[in-house]
């Protein structure tokens, strides 16, 4: 099993309950999620067309990719809805000291 390091974000502050913080991790577009004070990030690249997902409607743990309507579970990165059909890479992301983490397998 790869190891994971974990790399500081940003303070818990400024990423409020219900927003979205999107950000660059080793050149791969990614966005963070606070939902209801648990932190998720996936990569934000619909695989369906490669556009992005993280600007979608957000219902429940689940974000709706804006350009053709794919769900993906914001939790594990898992397809639910066509036209997609593979899953997005999913990130564990942790709170330390008030600084939201986010892992990267080494």
């Amino acid at each position: 099993m790869a190891e994971l390091t974990y790399y500081p974000i940003c303070p818990v502050e400024d990423l409020p309950s219900g927003e979205r913080l999107f950000i660059d991790l080793d050149d791969e577009p990614v966005v963070i999620f606070n939902l209801a004070g648990d932190y998720y990030a996936i990569a934000d690249l619909c695989t369906h067309d490669m556009g992005s997902l993280g600007e979608g409607e957000v219902e429940g743990h689940q974000i709706i990719c804006p350009r053709h309507g794919a769900r993906f579970d914001i939790r594990t990165g898992e397809v639910l809805s066509l036209p997609a059909v593979r899953d997005v890479p999913a990130y564990p992301v942790r709170v330390v000291a008030g600084m939201v983490e986010i892992g990267v397998e080494e």
